[in-house]
This record gives structure tokens, C-alpha cells and sequence, in this order.
């Protein structure tokens, strides 16, 4: 299973100069990205959003400075708003960041959960889901051929033209990111596209049918077993100890649900929600190396999933905490992951 991290760039949608606010964000978001890539993790997924608190509208330019600063860590989108894109433009621009990161690449694509970017960019909340099915299907005939001819209702049509640069990889990877939808699961199970899912809310048991739902649906489509890939993607902090994660988490991420709950008309959290989430069977994966891979394991075993995403950097988090924790992640958790899931197949390989 791979192990990553995922983050939106948060920034404090108050500050007095937010150039100055940005540029701090970023700039702390490149270390945790080159942070990551040296206590060895395996991925970091980078969210698109058009609003006050988020840094990040651009996630292709952030990632390929992300890749002149790392080696081995894959490089992706977490998500792309892609109903409000041009297709052509995300291919093109991570094709680049392919090229420019020597094949670590990846696009994950979404609806999003956020609805500034339609009337910024000119598109109707009325063509929702019409404007996902066109475009993720010009996106996937972009990946197979250079030269594309294609046709919509919701773009003009494209006859017979190359789009370029081509990725270093044969096909560039694409992820459907699903907020458990089941007709968005299917679907992605019946093109034959990877799928990850984001669990921000409830017990993740009762999403794992979702899944069963994903791989009937591919089995009906006659899609290869091979190619269907899952990740899941949660909330979470790593500190030496479960009261310091817990202390230095809870402010920040209930003042970023609590002002999304407002906007979303969402009764306001408080330290009880956050500690009933934290616990074995709630949707946040927090406390100490042991506790957070021990919940890592243990989901893995209800999901069976191929990577597995924690956001961490959530709301006004200090950089040093940020940092503390990516160092635990890869230097302790991973190692415990990964030994645990080796034994797990040692374990099923002896049984048969």
C-alpha cells in the first residue's frame, strides 16, 4: 500500500496582505513536500480550490516546483476540479509536470466539493454532471492518442489534432475522486479508472460497500482487475504523543469545519465530536506512530485499499507541527504499515 499526504494549502483567509500570507504558504508547502519525499513516503496530492482560505487554485505550478526540490515521491492532484477545466490545459500541464519530474506525475479528478470555480470560469451549476462525463471522457481520449478527434455538447469539438507535450510515462495516471456517491463509484469502476475516497465524516466501515460497488461495477464492464486501484482519503495528525496530536489538532481543523459547516448550514463541531472521530472507529486518523498505523492497518483490512492519503495540514496548523509530523509518518508509521501488511500476506500466502 502506498503512503501520502494531501493538502489544500490552507492560508488565514484574514490576513492584512495575502500575497504575503501566500507566500508563506507556499513556501513552508515545498519543504513539506521535499520533507516528505526524504523519510520516504510515497505520495503527495495537492487540492485544487478558489477561495480565501486555499492557496493552491494552481496545483500543477506548485507541484513541479515540488518536483526540481524531490526524487522519488509521485506528484498529484488531490483533486482537479475538472467539470470547471479545459481538459486539454490539465493534460498539457501534467504531461509537463510528468516530464519535469521524470515520470511521477499523477492527475486526480473530481467534481469538487466547492462550487467557486463555476461561475468563475463561465460554467452553469445546472450542467454538473454533464460537464464531468464529457470532459473526463475527452480527458481519457487525450491520454490514449496523440492525435484526438472528439465531440460534445458542453465544448467545441476537436478533429484530428495533437495535443502536446506527450508524459514520460506511457499513459499518464488518472484517479476518479469520489466523496461517496455511488453512481461516481460506479462509474469510475466502469471506465476502468483508479478510484479514492475521501472519508471526512462517520465511521469508515460504512463506506467500505462502496468499494464492492467499484469492482461489480468493473467485473460488469469487462474492465481488467489489474488496473482498479483505490485510495482512501481522511483527516489525521501524527505527534510523539495522542494528547499533543490531539491538542494541536483539534483547534485548527474545528475552526476549518466550523466555517464550512456555516456556509453548508452544518451544526458547529466541539471537543466531543472530535474526540468520538478520533476514536478506533471514527474517521480521523490521529495520535501517536503506533496508535495512527495501528488504524491504518486495521482499515486496510475492511477496504483493501492500494494507497492510503491523510491530510494533515488543515486550517492554521504551525509549520514545525507540520513538519514533526511528516518526520513521524515516514520514519515511524510507514516502517509499522509496512511491516504489518508484509506479515499479512506472508500470513495469506502460507494459507493457501
Amino acid at each position: 500500500m502506498e503512503l501520502g499526504l494531501y493538502t489544500f494549502a490552507d492560508v488565514d483567509p484574514n490576513a492584512d496582505h495575502k500575497g504575503r500570507e501566500g507566500q508563506r504558504r507556499l513556501k513552508n508547502l515545498l519543504e513539506e513536500i521535499e520533507l516528505a519525499d526524504q523519510v520516504g513516503l510515497d505520495v503527495f496530492g495537492l487540492g485544487e480550490h478558489h477561495r480565501p482560505d486555499y492557496a493552491a487554485s494552481a496545483p500543477a505550478v506548485i507541484l513541479a516546483a515540488a518536483a526540481a526540490k524531490t526524487k522519488n515521491i509521485r506528484l498529484t492532484s488531490a483533486v482537479t476540479v475538472l467539470s470547471s477545466d479545459d481538459p486539454v490545459r490539465v493534460f498539457q500541464q501534467f504531461s509537463t509536470l510528468d516530464l519535469i519530474s521524470g515520470g511521477r506525475a499523477e492527475i486526480m479528478a473530481g467534481r469538487g466539493s466547492f462550487i467557486e470555480s463555476f461561475p468563475l470560469f463561465g460554467q452553469s451549476l445546472d450542467d454538473y454532471d454533464q460537464l464531468f462525463a464529457e470532459k473526463l471522457d475527452l480527458l481519457m481520449a487525450l491520454r490514449e492518442s496523440e492525435k484526438v478527434s472528439w465531440a460534445g455538447e458542453m465544448r467545441p469539438a476537436i478533429h484530428d489534432r495533437g495535443v502536446y507535450p506527450r508524459p514520460l510515462q506511457e499513459v499518464l495516471p488518472l484517479w476518479i475522486a469520489v466523496g461517496g456517491t455511488p453512481q461516481s463509484v460506479a462509474r469510475a469502476g466502469a471506465l476502468g479508472l483508479p478510484v479514492a475516497l475521501a472519508i471526512i465524516g462517520g465511521e469508515p466501515r460504512r463506506f467500505a460497500p462502496l468499494f464492492d460497488l467499484y469492482r461489480e461495477a468493473a467485473r460488469r464492464a469487462g474492465q481488467d482487475p489489474a488496473k482498479l486501484k483505490t485510495s482512501i482519503n481522511v483527516h489525521g495528525f501524527i505527534a510523539d504523543t495522542t494528547d499533543l496530536a490531539a491538542d494541536q489538532f483539534y483547534g485548527p481543523q474545528a475552526e476549518v469545519m466550523n466555517r464550512i459547516g456555516r456556509e453548508r448550514g452544518w451544526g458547529p463541531t466541539n471537543r466531543a465530536h472530535f474526540d468520538q472521530a478520533r476514536s478506533p472507529s471514527g474517521n480521523l486518523f490521529l495520535g501517536d506512530p503506533e496508535t495512527v498505523a495501528a488504524k491504518i492497518v486495521e482499515n486496510w483490512k475492511l477496504f483493501r485499499n492500494d494507497r492510503f492519503l491523510l491530510q494533515m495540514a488543515i486550517g492554521p496548523m504551525p509549520h514545525d507541527q507540520i513538519m514533526r509530523g511528516i518526520e513521524l509518518y515516514g520514519t515511524k508509521v510507514a516502517p509499522l504499515v509496512r511491516h504489518a501488511l508484509a506479515e499479512e500476506k506472508a500470513a495469506t500466502a502460507a494459507s493457501v
